[in-house]
């Protein structure tokens, strides 16, 4: 792979649409075909581990459940430690948490409270920017770690839903990097 161009076709060839899931009028972005393909994956790896150069990242936290998948081999590649943003509950040990709202009702996440501190330089890595909450929520549990976020890398924006907008207030100027946007 040598163009952007290249890696673009490479990446949407390997994800499948799922019509009327989770539920009927939802095109679902399924990304297993790109996971399943050692190539594919390489690809994505390399340009999120350059983003993570590129903003001088410490840390790589990744979003679950799919941000653990794409994420860690992110930090391992780029040489920096993971850190996994869980859902409530799922942690063991003290942990800091930041409740956000969906769509159809609320949800809480969590982080290890010593897994972040101050002089950590934090890039979040998730699969798709959607509407924006877990991500922004995730941007705030950072900070209140002590952290600083530097920046946010997706492998596929879903443009139509807002969630760049929604995130430009809480990004406070850190760069927001999407491989993809559809």
């Amino acid at each position: 792979m040598t163009g952007t161009t290249d890696i673009t076709e490479l990446l949407l060839s390997r994800i499948r649409d799922v019509a009327d899931h989770p539920e009927p009028g939802v095109v679902f972005k399924d990304i297993t075909p790109l996971l399943a393909d050692p190539a594919a994956f390489t690809v994505l790896t390399d340009a999120l581990a350059e983003v993570a150069g590129d903003t001088g990242a410490t840390k790589v936290v990744g979003l679950e459940a799919r941000g653990f998948i794409l994420g860690a081999p992110v930090a391992l590649r780029a040489g920096l430690g993971f850190i996994p943003v869980r859902k409530a509950g799922k942690l063991p040990g003290a942990t800091l948490s930041q409740a956000y709202d969906l769509e159809y009702g609320s949800a809480e996440i969590e982080v290890h409270a010593e897994d972040l501190t101050a002089g950590d330089r934090v890039l979040v890595v998730d699969d798709v920017l959607a509407t924006g909450g877990t991500a922004e929520a995730s941007l705030e549990l950072i900070r209140r770690a002590g952290a600083e976020v530097v920046g946010l890398a997706v492998l596929m924006e879903l443009g139509f839903l807002g969630g760049r907008a929604r995130l430009e207030p809480a990004l406070a100027g850190a760069p927001l990097k999407a491989l993809l946007t559809v």
